[in-house]
């Protein structure tokens, strides 16, 4: 419990990958060139795993083959101090089998960058990790900042450029 009354929670896998599902922004965190690179991407889910919509010639496309990433997805509210963070951690695989390809492709998922974007990478979670900061009034997840899935809400990042997002 925090001195204003507001209790962080750890969070199981299925309210992780629930949580996670209210929302189409995240972060993918990855090497580029040695060096630690995170890029705003718009994501979903499938069967538990995190997938991404991007060009199969760009940089993130190239830096995440086969490699091992981190994903951070998250829903703050500002005005009550309350919201939750899921952090994935695991390895990423371009997605190459026709079938599987052609299943994503109508899964929904569509790029907010401009562009073709038909090249897709899949992050299969291997560490999954969720917090949930509660204000001492919110107990639920319809809560302000806490939304259920399909619900509209207020989200974060705002502002970013298009060109952010893969």
């Amino acid at each position: 419990m925090y001195s204003n009354g507001s209790a962080l929670m750890q969070l199981s896998k299925d309210e992780c990958l629930q949580l996670m599902a209210t929302v189409p922004i995240g972060r993918i965190i990855f090497t580029r060139q040695a060096l630690p690179a995170v890029e705003l991407v718009n994501f979903a889910l499938d069967d538990g795993d995190i997938v991404i919509r991007t060009d199969r010639g760009g940089k993130l496309a190239a830096a995440t083959r086969e490699a091992v990433v981190a994903f951070e997805a998250d829903c703050v509210d500002a005005a009550s101090q309350s919201g939750w963070s899921v952090t994935v951690i695991g390895h990423s695989r371009e997605v190459t089998d026709p079938d599987e390809r052609d299943r994503l492709l109508q899964i929904g998922l569509k790029s907010w960058a401009p562009g073709e974007r038909a090249h897709f990478i899949r992050i299969s979670p291997g560490i999954l990790n969720g917090r949930r900061l509660d204000a001492h009034d919110l107990q639920t997840p319809d809560a302000p900042g806490l939304r259920t899935p399909g619900a509209p809400g207020p989200q974060t990042p705002t502002g970013h450029d298009a060109d952010a997002f893969t």
